[in-house]
């Protein structure tokens, strides 16, 4: 009996360990959350550019149906009923298409699935696939879900008590009770066929909001990774649960033995630093030691769609489009260090918290057009678009393998620092000019400069880096530098001595 329960335990701790690993193509790094894509536009942009510019995965949002609420705010997408694939993003032919398509270039699919509640009281509760609720009565036949497979009503208003957030509902939607049968055997169904069609993983939205035991039952059951999709036998999803927390309580803790977690700590804490809050020579042990997870269960991001609307955790640090330079500063230091797996933000223009995708005057998302600057239009923002973030890509994958050293610093808001012997990068941060002549770790020879241009293979578009013989380069960033950083690194040499 007790070797059984032993040979148990280690069958489901293997499960579990397995779900820290995003499964990405080997040499590839990031994950791009196209926030409110259409499936045909995923794929597009797959083939088009993510996989071209060594990207490894895409975030969507939720791809079951939602209830339909007048002027369509993003939030409706985290208002489910049922587990049809059918939102205004396509519909399950279009999810399968898009998948093949992805997975064929290497780019992973991430599926943010709603496991705590159905939705809110809403009146009528029709949903985007044509199917309805009975809210009131706690009613969602197209599950089918009835009164019986939800915890009592009840608000939340303590959020220091686990029972509360966990059987208390969050912000009135309707929280299901993951410790029936009925209701572990529809979630695990529905993961279970989002796995057949080639998801690569799962972000599990209010994962908080759940105990624990009941989501490891829940993941344990959810079959290996297809191998139709090109994945390796016995590849397990990839789990990053949303646990909004800065860093001040022990329950996150509950959560990193069964997947990655959202370090919501990170976007707080980078954002106050970039904001000139604090200096950027405090970021020599950014990491556990700033009081975050361990690196290998954290998912990390410098804004995600909730933060940078002013809802979660971080309050006025967090950091967006809307303050560009700070943005492509934090979103290159992210990339740069070896901490996590990142997590960047793409997303639409938006005047007010509550604001949907662009759409015409039939509600239809209107998809984004392509600048040919590489850029978005149609109110699509695409921050994984713009040049000092996708080059950035390049700098992390060319690292892969490495730690950070040679951190310096001038004492306040100047830094810099070596990615082994494959990448170097500085800031300033500072009201004063950068001028030092500093160790790249790189061979002698002429760089690109990644931030202001790159290697056209006819030389460099933006600025040129020389490096000398003994591996020193002197880096001049100006005050008024648009950019306040330069990045170099092997993959981006003009020319090697």
């Amino acid at each position: 009996m007790r070797i059984a329960s032993a040979v148990l335990v280690s069958f489901f701790l293997a499960l579990a360990s397995g779900q820290h690993n995003p499964n990405f193509w080997g040499g590839r790094t990031g994950i791009v959350h196209l926030f409110e894509w259409k499936f045909s536009d995923v794929a597009d942009e797959c083939e088009r550019f993510l996989a071209p510019r060594g990207y490894a995965g895409v975030q969507l949002s939720p791809v079951n149906e939602n209830v339909i609420i007048p002027n369509r705010p993003w939030w409706e997408r985290y208002q489910p009923i049922s587990y049809v694939l059918t939102t205004r993003s396509g519909n399950e032919n279009d999810f399968l298409d898009m998948s093949r398509r992805c997975n064929a270039v290497g780019i992973r699919i991430y599926v943010d699935v709603i496991l705590n509640h159905m939705s809110a009281d809403n009146n009528p509760s029709d949903g985007t696939a044509g199917n309805y609720a009975d809210t009131s009565a706690r009613l969602w036949p197209a599950v089918p879900f009835g009164p019986n497979d939800f915890n009592p009503r009840c608000s939340i208003y303590n959020w220091d008590d686990p029972v509360e957030i966990r059987n208390c509902e969050l912000v009135g939607l309707h929280d299901l009770n993951q410790a029936t049968e009925h209701v572990r055997s529809m979630l695990v169904n529905f993961l279970n066929h989002l796995v057949q069609l080639g998801a690569a993983g799962f972000r599990v939205d209010a994962a908080k909001h759940v105990w624990p035991h009941d989501l490891e039952e829940i993941y344990n059951r959810v079959n290996n990774l297809n191998t139709d999709f090109g994945f390796a036998p016995g590849s397990r999803p990839y789990i990053y649960q949303e646990v909004i927390e800065l860093g001040g309580s022990p329950i996150r803790y509950e959560y990193t033995p069964l997947g990655s977690i959202t370090e919501f700590k990170f976007s707080a804490e980078i954002g106050r630093v970039f904001r000139g809050y604090d200096q950027l020579r405090w970021l020599r042990n950014w990491g556990p030691e700033w009081g975050f997870v361990p690196s290998n269960v954290a998912l990390v991001f410098v804004d995600n769609h909730d933060n940078q609307r002013g809802h979660g955790a971080g309050g006025e640090n967090i950091l967006t489009y809307k303050q560009p330079r700070q943005y492509k500063m934090a979103t290159a230091f992210t990339l740069a260090w070896d901490y996590g797996t990142v997590r960047l933000m793409s997303s639409f223009a938006f005047n007010h918290g509550d604001q949907g995708p662009p759409q015409d005057a039939n509600e239809n998302i209107i998809s984004p057009s392509i600048n040919p600057d590489n850029t978005c239009g149609n109110g699509w923002v695409c921050e994984h678009r713009w040049r000092q973030i996708y080059n950035m890509i390049g700098f992390a994958n060319q690292v892969q393998g490495t730690g950070v050293n040679d951190f310096w610093d001038d004492g306040g808001n100047q830094i810099a620092f070596c990615r082994g012997d494959q990448g170097f990068i500085a800031f300033n941060n500072d009201q004063h000019n950068f001028s030092h002549t500093l160790q790249t770790c790189l061979p002698a020879g002429t760089y690109c400069d990644i931030i202001s241009g790159e290697n056209t293979g006819q030389g460099c578009s933006g600025v040129t880096i020389t490096v000398n013989p003994d591996q020193t380069a002197h880096i001049v960033i100006p005050v008024d530098h648009y950019d306040g950083m330069i990045a170099i690194h092997r993959g981006a040499a003009s020319r090697v001595n």
